[in-house]
């Protein structure tokens, strides 16, 4: 998409009023968004570049711009929590999911780790993605497609996962956010390539410590390591110039692991 094009009719935009309140919406010709602080047609919008300002009912000024996928999947409806951005970006690095890149995704979710993995990998690679419950996987498709329009490089599995790794074929990335993924350490060696990562996020250093020492114990994994990722925002308005006195603190831990030939084969 252009960045000179203008708002059109169907697509998603962002609205943010002059507290930092955030909305989500679709636009759609002759609805209109109401709020607190007013009501603004959707009309006002469409055919409008991004980054414009739009002024409500009531005089009240609303910030209007494409949501990035950060922004999006902070805002997007859920069912199971989502992997905050700083985790996903993190996730992408470390895991170096890269285009044309093959990866097997266990628990979808609300779908944020999957939106994030299906941009990265582009068209000619190939997201393939596990969700036992039924609901959660059906939010995750809603919010994939409000977002990406239809993909075809995305393949969803319903059932457990360790159910479906025998017949998976080669894949170069297994990217893991289950409760237990120590019990998919052996089953997953099955598809992952030698050579390719093993990634897990969990929320507990409990979870971290356990699939950690499951995969320090196996001779097919080398360079475990596991971390977490903090972010602590500033505030800068001319000489007040101070952290935030809140910080997004912990979420989870990444714990990583690459595929290797055991040294006796």
């Amino acid at each position: 998409m252009s960045v000179l094009e203008a708002f059109q009719d169907g697509e998603q935009v962002l609205l943010i009023d002059q507290r930092g309140k955030r909305h989500l919406l679709t636009l759609r010709k002759g609805e209109t968004f109401h709020s607190d602080r007013g009501w603004i047609p959707h009309d006002a919008i469409i055919g409008h570049p991004d980054g414009s300002w739009v002024r409500s009912s009531l005089g009240m000024r609303y910030l209007a711009l494409r949501p990035t996928l950060a922004e999006y999947v902070l805002e997007m409806p859920r069912g199971a929590q989502v992997i905050y951005p700083k985790d996903l970006a993190m996730i992408l690095f470390w895991a170096d999911v890269y285009p044309g890149c093959r990866v097997l995704e266990a628990g979808t979710g609300s779908g944020a780790l999957t939106l994030a993995l299906l941009r990265v990998v582009g068209p000619e690679g190939k997201v393939i993605t596990y969700e036992q419950r039924e609901e959660f996987a059906r939010r995750a498709l809603a919010n994939i497609h409000a977002r990406m329009g239809e993909v075809t490089n995305l393949a969803v599995r319903f059932g457990p996962v360790e159910e479906g790794l025998p017949e998976e074929e080669p894949v170069d990335r297994v990217i893991l956010d289950l409760p237990e993924p120590w019990r998919l350490v052996e089953p997953v060696l099955k598809p992952l390539r030698p050579g390719g990562i093993f990634l897990c996020y969990v929320p507990t250093i409990i979870q971290s410590q356990q699939v950690a020492e499951a995969l320090q114990r196996h001779p097919a994994y080398g360079l475990v390591e596991t971390f977490e990722t903090l972010v602590r925002p500033w505030n800068i308005e001319g000489p007040s110039v101070r952290p935030f006195h809140r910080m997004v603190a912990h979420t989870g831990f990444i714990t990583l692991a690459r595929r290797v030939v055991p040294e006796d084969a």
